[in-house]
Order: C-alpha cells, then sequence, then structure tokens
C-alpha cells in the first residue's frame, strides 16, 4: 500500500509484513542491534529503550523458532508492534 501511495516504509516491521513470524523477528531485531551499535554517549533514552527492546526479544527466543509455541508466537507478534518505533 505504501508503494501506491508513495510513501516510504520506515522500518522492517512494516517492510516485512506477508513474511513469516520469524523473518520479521529477526529482521527488526537486526534493525535493532545496529540502531544500538550507532547510538552515541549522549542519546540515554534512545539506547535504554532499544536495550529494552533487545532484552524482551532475546528473553522470548529461547524455544524452537520454526514452530514457536502458540503463546510465544503471540508475544513476538506483540513485540514486534510495541517496538515498531523504537530506535
Amino acid at each position: 500500500m505504501s508503494a501506491v501511495l508513495g510513501l516510504k516504509t520506515q522500518n522492517s516491521t512494516d517492510a516485512t509484513r506477508g513474511q513469516p513470524l520469524i523473518a520479521r523477528v529477526f529482521a527488526r531485531k537486526v534493525e535493532l542491534e545496529d540502531a544500538l551499535a550507532d547510538c552515541g554517549p549522549h542519546q540515554v533514552l534512545q539506547r535504554m529503550a532499544i536495550e529494552n527492546a533487545l532484552s524482551t526479544v532475546y528473553s522470548l527466543m529461547t524455544c524452537d523458532l520454526a514452530h514457536p509455541p502458540p503463546f510465544v508466537a503471540r508475544a513476538l507478534s506483540q513485540w514486534l508492534e510495541r517496538n515498531k518505533h523504537v530506535g
């Protein structure tokens, strides 16, 4: 839809719609890790938000991610939406 309207996709969460959940989660995780590496020393709030998002997803990625249990899949989906604009 954004291509039709000429809008630029701003994050991997929107850019990966239609792909498997785990591919979307990994893309967003990598994007956040890159954003954390690029944070300057004075961007304390941004760094804390990114670190919080990453620690949450790391704790959710402890099972078979090819076939996550329904409650993990739901939590990962919620994580994607909740952290769409972080970083």
